[in-house]
């Protein structure tokens, strides 16, 4: 892989960049008028200063230097005023650039494909979706615009002294292969620490994200001390890198004024001589040293500007790389029913998370409407992976899945998951109340309707007892509430959509004898009049199971209902006797 650094500003990516302005056009084409009329306003004050004294100052023409000097006044006022509209504008085109494109990146993060994520860290999705759109916004608000409205004042300025005294701007501009040599410099120097820099934030974001969600953990094994050591040495990268750019800056402006004086000195050697020979006015002279400090206040900006620019597109490179992505649910189906059964039969099923690394080899089996189905195993075995695939978390390599005898690509897929409801072992609570965890915050639903499902399912009293009741802040991730809790809001979640196909992935796990014989309730509530999978392994809770199947490396190796595979004595007697065994020996 090249190294970014030393990439080159790619024209395909820039154009895609001011694809997003499309919208904005007429605030682009302004921007541009802008620059172009303040590059040719801006030689405008130094001449006027230049007829001022060679003009009205020696003849003693009062009157007239008093109107010159209104008319520079208006002109520095009317200059101050399209300087701030055309900054405000390119700020206001880049922030609206940037609100566009998160947009679309979030889009494309939300209808990713769950094995996306699997290979992708959080951390690096979310610089994505902040730094780098946030380093495009550069683009606009010190880039390509107004690097062009630098160049257009800079050819400006060079004409106009060109045309006062060409003799006097080449001499002024002898030093300027200095300024080029040292631009080239800076220019590359700061370009690598930038990108230093960008990847140094890239780790940090990817490092604290995932320490942050795994505290428990880092605190449970006491690696406090071993992860803060790895943590400094990601933050010392990136102290460096910004060392090592303000270093760059330090020299090069130092430098740059050096240059600037050179030019001022040749400026008054050979103005000085040419004036004692009457060939150069003084108002020439104190022309050209407005000038030249015009000249050199856009260059000495200039080459930090071109590496803004480029980190801006380098940046939107890495935001095009998530937009392009292939990974996205291809919702192809168009069948939208009214009402589904819940008649689920899996024909010879295939599927691997990884390619050539297979989890499913083959399975089939069918499970009535209104039915329950129980799948055991190992772990491992593949019984998770068996309701990834039922809504299109992930898709399947072989065979087919159907419901109520249509395909599950026949199904927009977004209707289809309004049938199918899902209690996952980790559940995943956001910042909010407790009402806005159960709805999703589906504003529609109202709080009655909540209360309906609560109470069938007997969480209501818990949920009066809390501080707030409804309005309780369950905090990030539920951390303010227990396991069993957070799976009793869970049931509450998957219930009030009234789903016609019900997955409950290891729903009693993790949760005490109370609490089990709760959320027992719950589940009896729910599946009543429903098709449902049943996934534990408590094996108690998939006793009154229609059928059940036993799962072995990807394979069905039993299946039957409880009675029948405890008679067979095969794997599921030896899961069960297990069980039974851990629990005597608790008591």
């Amino acid at each position: 892989m090249s190294d970014p650094a030393k990439k080159k500003i790619d024209p395909r990516h820039l154009r895609r960049i001011f694809s997003f302005t499309k919208p904005y056009r007429k605030s682009l084409f302004l921007s541009v008028a802008l620059s172009i009329i303040l590059a040719v306003a801006t030689p405008l004050r130094p001449y006027l200063i230049q007829l001022s004294v060679d003009k009205y100052i020696s003849a003693h023409l009062l009157e007239s230097l008093i109107w010159i000097s209104i008319i520079q006044l208006g002109i520095l006022l009317i200059e101050s005023v399209l300087r701030f509209w055309f900054l405000y504008r390119i700020n206001w085109l880049g922030q609206t650039v940037v609100n566009d494109m998160r947009k679309a990146v979030f889009r494309k993060i939300l209808f990713q494909q769950i094995s996306y994520y699997d290979n992708t860290p959080i951390g690096t999705l979310t610089t994505r979706t902040i730094n780098d759109i946030e380093a495009v916004n550069d683009v606009f608000s010190e880039g390509i615009i107004s690097i062009v409205a630098d160049a257009l004042t800079i050819v400006a300025i060079i004409i106009v002294m060109l045309i006062t005294d060409w003799k006097l701007t080449l001499i002024c501009l002898i030093p300027f292969p200095l300024l080029i040599i040292a631009t080239y410099y800076f220019k590359e120097s700061v370009n690598k620490s930038f990108q230093r820099v960008r990847n140094a934030v890239a780790a940090l974001n990817a490092f604290v994200q995932e320490h942050i969600t795994g505290m428990y953990i880092v605190q449970a094994f006491a690696a406090e001390k071993r992860e803060l050591g790895k943590f400094n040495e990601i933050n010392k990268e990136h102290r460096n890198a910004n060392i090592k750019a303000i270093f760059a800056y330090s020299v090069f402006f130092p430098i740059v004024e050096i240059i600037l004086a050179m030019s001022m000195g040749l400026l008054v050697w050979y103005g000085a001589s040419r004036m004692l020979h009457y060939e150069v006015t003084p108002g020439v002279i104190i022309a050209f040293v407005m000038y030249l400090n015009l000249l050199f206040r856009p260059l000495r900006m200039m080459a930090d500007k071109f590496n803004v620019l480029q980190m801006g597109v380098i940046a939107g490179e890495r935001v095009f790389t998530v937009l392009d992505s292939e990974e996205y649910l291809h919702n192809n189906g168009a069948y939208k029913p009214t009402h589904i059964s819940g008649n689920v039969r899996f024909e010879d099923v295939h599927f691997s998370y990884k390619q050539g690394v297979p989890v499913l080899k083959g399975v089939s089996f069918e499970i009535p409407a209104g039915k329950t189905l129980a799948v055991v195993g190992h772990t491992g075995a593949g019984k998770t992976s068996i309701i990834s695939i039922l809504n299109r978390l992930y898709e399947i390599e072989g065979g087919h899945i159907l419901i109520d005898g249509h395909d599950l690509h026949d199904y927009d897929v977004h209707d289809l998951r309004r049938y199918i409801g899902i209690v996952l072992q980790d559940v995943f609570l956001f910042s909010g109340t407790i009402y806005e965890n159960i709805t999703l915050r589906n504003t529609d639903i109202p709080l009655h309707e909540v209360q309906r499902v609560t109470k069938m399912l007997g969480i209501h009293d818990f949920i009066m007892r809390l501080p707030g009741d409804y309005n309780f802040n369950v905090m990030e991730r539920g951390n303010t509430l227990s396991q069993g809790q957070r799976q009793l809001l869970s049931f509450a979640r998957a219930l009030l959509y009234n789903p016609s196909i019900l997955i409950l992935d290891e729903a009693t796990s993790s949760v005490d004898s109370e609490t089990e014989q709760l959320i027992q309730h719950a589940i009896d509530t729910m599946i009543k009049g429903r098709t449902s999978i049943v996934i534990a392994h408590r094996l108690s809770t998939i006793r009154k199971a229609d059928e059940i199947i036993v799962m072995d490396k990807g394979r069905i190796i039993e299946r039957g209902n409880h009675a029948s595979l405890i008679a067979a004595q095969g794997e599921y007697y030896k899961l069960y006797t297990a069980v039974e065994k851990q629990k005597e020996e608790a008591i």
